[in-house]
This record gives C-alpha cells, structure tokens and sequence, in this order.
C-alpha cells in the first residue's frame, strides 16, 4: 500500500510539474504567430540554460531561421515572449511608441541596487535620467578628459614593462586595466593603482557584476518574481562594495561637490536637495520624484561603474584583434592618430578625439560585430498592435530585440562576417535603416554614457597605437566560441595578441 501511495505522489508530482512548464506553449500557436516549439522547462533557449551558448547569440540563431517574418514567438523558458525581425518594428518600439515601452522588463527590490538607471522601472527612469544627462554633455567631457589621458599615460608605462616580459598578452585583461583606473578616477575621483598591483576585490566584484547567476534565471522564468519577493540580481556584497565606495568619497569631500564636476560631484549636489522631481509628459500627470538615499547614490555608482568599466574593455579588446588581423586597417589608423596628434600639438583633447573619424568606422564596425549588449528587452505597459502585422500583444508582454542577429543580417550588411570599416561611411549609413545599428541602443531609454565610453576608448587606443603596433601571436584564434557564462559578450578564453613597440616615431 505504501508503495502505491509513494507511486501515486510521484504521479502527481510529475504532472503537476509537466502541466506548469507546459502551461503557456500554445500561447503563439493560439495568436497565428510563427516561431520554434518550446522544450520541456527549457523554452527555446536551453543552449544559454546549460552554459552552451551566451543568450545572444540563442536569439540569433532562431533570428536568422524566420528570415521572411517580422516577428517570432519564443519562449525564454516557461515565458512567451516576442523576439522583433523587422527594423520598422523595431523603430516603433524604441521611439515612436517609447511611452508603452519605457520599460526594460527587468526589474528588482528598489533597495539595495534595484534603483539604478539601467534597471529602474519608467517612472524612476525619467526623474534619473533627466538629472544625471547633464554629466555627459562636451563641456563635462572637456573637464574629464585630462583624467582619462593621465591612465591613458600610465597603460603606456604598463604596455612597455609587460611586453619586455612576454610581447603575447590577452588583450582584454590589459585593456581592462585601463578602464577600471579611468571610470574610478572619472566617476569616483578615486586613483586605483591598477598597473602596478592586482586588485582581486575589484576583480571579484567584477566576476559578480557580469557572471549569470541563477536570480538572472529566475527572473526569466517568472518574470517580475524579484520584485514581487524583494530579490535581487545582484548579491549583498555588490551592494556593500559600492555603498561603502559612496560612503568613503563622501567623507573624502566633506560631503560637499568640488570643482572636479565628475559623477560624485553631480551625487552630491542631488545629495543636497534630498528629493529630485522629473519632467511631465502631460500636464495631468502626477509629478515624479525620488528621494536621494545612500542607496540611491550607490545604485548609480554601481551603473555608471559596470557600464563604463567593462564594456569598453571589451570593445577595445576586439578593435585591437581585429587591427591584428588586419595590418592595413591598422596602418590607416595610425596614419590618422598621427596626423589628429600633430594638428593638435600632440595633445589628446576632445577636438582631437572627435577628429578621428577613420578610427570612428572601425569602433562601429567593431560594435557591429562584437555588439556588447546582444538583445534589447523592454516591456510594453498597454495593449498594443504590432505595425503591419496582424499580431496584438497584452499588457506586460515582455519583447526582444535580437541586437546580435540584425548586425549579421546579410541583407542589411552583406557578407557580414567581414570586417569592413567602410561600412560606415556616411554614405552607407546614410543609405541603412536608422535602426539597423544597435550597440548602444536608441530613443530616449539608449545608454546614457555614450558618449563617455567612446572618448574613454579612443583615447587609449589613440595612445596605445601611437606606439605600439599589435600583431596576431601563434595563440591568436581566427575564430572562437563566446563564453556563455557572461552577461557581456567576449570570447571564451580570451584573446591573445602581441604587442610590438613601433620604431617609426
């Protein structure tokens, strides 16, 4: 009898699990929209699940499978969501319809580091975003920019004593070096010694901030379960580490902003007024605030570090394999540092970053083929008809653009495996749809720190190139499998390459 019982509990148990993971696969079928069947548990991204694949790249692949429709039912896990083919589409959801996308649909406890600008909810998003534009502007870049050359001057140093060592280094490991002690001395005003010692707490936090975790997971199969339970992305110590770093710079400055105008004296000066207010949409609209806690300020420390740490490093670990790889892209962008550095005296201003337009279409070509952030999500706040399409989704319907399958869409950039910074003339851009080029987003929710990311990296590299040369190494891979463990995009096991001192200087 007690066997019968123990078979009748497993019974129930499997199927009640069967029929939870099973519930919504119809949902697309039902809707006459096209897309994969789903797996048990799994979804349509069992790949990224066990570590096979990184998620961007899952959505390419069912991207390049539908090549005729705009848009395909997936299924990230037991969820039904909508991944977006069609860049009219696309343009509808980031800018024309941005009020009932505002949303990015991942979203967390507003303590600890859930109010942060990346993640935080629409009406959050507007009072932050509105506050903090200002620190991007040329005239903020203007004073930043003798800080970032300063590490530039220093990863020199660095570049010339490792190299004398072993002239094969993994590239994005020597780049990060840079940008760690740039955004540290540009958002903190703090000097981390990345150059001379290891910093492994850095490097921890680092391995927290863009490691998938089982919370990012969670949050795929019951989406909005975090808030609802008061979880997080991210672990505690995430939350100690830059509540600890605010608290520290405070104390630094005697809580008062100095005239460094970086992102602590902007903190700082929000700090005073304790409650900032964002703009109206329409004049029936309830005004929007947020009070300034110290949680508030370490959650836009902890974006602005993320963001402008390891994104670039990454970026700029690809534009130098692909210099690598191909010497005479390289000798051109050269040739135009030399040139950008002569007219301006050898200083590295913002006039002179901006002037090194050749440099330019090779960073977008990079971003093209090694986009950071693979797939845009938002969520729609209403129902809504998708344009020329037969297909309404419901409120809350969570959306996909496949960033990483747009960019190697053949009919968009034909033979996209290619490296070709011509790509982005003006006239070939001019001759693209607006939303064929997506590495940083676009409409009013794109990133925020763009601007900032491409001075920081074109400095470097403009300092880096001026002296050095890099070259493939007989470990450098003609091609790779991208680390799935990552939130970012980069290649499993790194890239090596050498760097060699020019003589022609």
């Amino acid at each position: 009898m007690a066997v019968i019982i123990l078979i009748l509990i497993f019974i129930i148990i499997v199927s009640f699990l069967y029929n939870h993971f099973t519930k919504y696969n119809n949902y697309w079928k039902e809707k006459n929209v096209v897309g994969p069947n789903p797996t048990f548990f799994f979804g349509n991204i069992k790949d990224a699940i066990l570590r096979r694949k990184p998620i961007g790249v899952v959505f390419k692949n069912i991207y390049d499978k539908y090549p005729e429709e705009k848009v395909v039912g997936i299924f990230v896990m037991r969820s039904p969501e909508l991944l977006i083919r069609d860049l009219d589409v696309v343009k509808n959801i980031l800018i024309k319809d941005f009020d009932i996308f505002v949303d990015r649909g991942v979203e967390f406890k507003k303590t600890g580091l859930g109010a942060n600008l990346f993640h935080a909810d629409g009406d959050t998003w507007r009072v932050l975003r509105n506050r903090f534009s200002p620190l991007f502007t040329s005239g903020k870049l203007k004073n930043m920019i003798y800080l970032i050359s300063e590490r530039g001057d220093m990863f020199l140093k660095y570049v010339s004593r490792v190299i004398q060592l072993n002239s094969e280094q993994e590239v994005h490991n020597m780049v990060q070096k840079f940008t760690q002690a740039a955004i540290a001395a540009c958002a903190f005003g703090v000097d981390i010694d990345t150059f001379n010692q290891e910093h492994e707490t850095l490097r921890r936090i680092d391995r927290k901030i863009f490691t998938v975790n089982f919370g990012r997971e969670l949050e795929m199969m019951y989406p909005g379960i975090l808030k609802k339970i008061g979880g997080s992305l991210f672990p505690r110590e995430l939350n100690t580490f830059f509540f600890d770093l605010v608290k520290d710079v405070i104390v630094q400055r005697d809580g008062k902003p100095t005239n460094r105008n970086d992102f602590m004296d902007l903190i700082l000066n929000l700090r005073k007024e304790k409650r900032i207010t964002g703009p109206r949409r329409t004049d029936d609209v309830t005004e929007r605030s947020l009070d300034i806690t110290d949680e508030v300020m370490a959650a836009q420390a902890f974006v602005f570090y993320a963001a402008g740490y390891e994104t670039s490093a990454s970026t700029m670990g690809f534009f130098l394999y692909q210099l690598a790889l191909n010497p005479e892209i390289q000798d051109k962008v050269v040739a135009e540092i030399n040139e950008v550095l002569k007219k301006h005296d050898g200083e590295m201003t913002l006039q002179a970053v901006l002037d090194l337009t050749y440099m330019g279409k090779v960073f977008d070509e990079t971003l093209r083929m090694y986009p950071i952030v693979t797939e845009l999500k938002r969520k729609s706040n209403n129902t809504y008809s998708i344009p020329g399409t037969n297909v309404t989704i419901e409120k809350n319907q969570l959306i996909k653009i496949p960033v990483l399958g747009i960019h190697y869409d053949e009919r968009i950039y034909p033979n996209p495996e290619k490296f070709d910074p011509e790509r982005f003339s003006p006239e070939n851009v001019a001759s693209r749809h607006s939303c064929a080029f997506l590495p940083f987003g676009l409409g009013p929710r794109n990133c925020i720190g763009t601007r900032f990311a491409q001075v920081q990296s074109r400095v470097c590299l403009a300092k880096l190139l001026s002296q050095f040369r890099v070259e493939p190494s007989k470990n450098t891979p003609l091609k790779f499998q991208y680390e799935p463990r990552r939130v970012v995009l980069y290649p499993k096991g790194g890239i090596p390459i050498n760097f060699v001192q020019r003589h022609d200087i």
